[in-house]
């Protein structure tokens, strides 16, 4: 059998601030063992679990691979208002206006990841 993704792994200055960020954005939870100042710290959320790790190195460019999220139970132009309610900043908004298009975002770090249509806004 091939191997399976158990994580997506994401350096940063605070494993845990970040962690909890992103625990918000996915409606997720951080391991039952997390605490503030842990070294690293997990999000887990339906499909998907994410690895925050405390590094030395600042981060300075682009991300190489970065998160696209689709709503689901919202559109996308209120899942990025509550993102950004959460400490996300707008870094892109290549939304048109037919609708279809996306939102960059940047987490508290300056990790971008996007924010698409949810399925409800692709079939309609």
């Amino acid at each position: 059998m091939a191997s399976l993704v158990r994580h997506l792994t994401i350096d940063s200055s605070d494993a845990y601030g970040l962690a909890r960020f992103w625990a918000g954005v996915l409606d997720g939870a951080l391991a039952d063992d997390d605490f503030p100042g842990d070294p690293e710290a997990t999000v887990t959320a339906p499909g998907t679990a994410l690895l925050f790790v405390t590094v030395a190195d600042a981060k300075t460019v682009k991300n190489r691979v970065h998160v696209d999220l689709q709503p689901q139970d919202r559109t996308r132009d209120e899942e990025v208002e509550r993102i950004v309610a959460l400490g996300a900043t707008v870094v892109g908004d290549h939304r048109r206006p037919d609708g279809t298009g996306w939102v960059t975002l940047a987490d508290p770090e300056g990790n971008e990841f996007c924010v698409e249509r949810s399925a409800a806004e692709r079939a309609g």
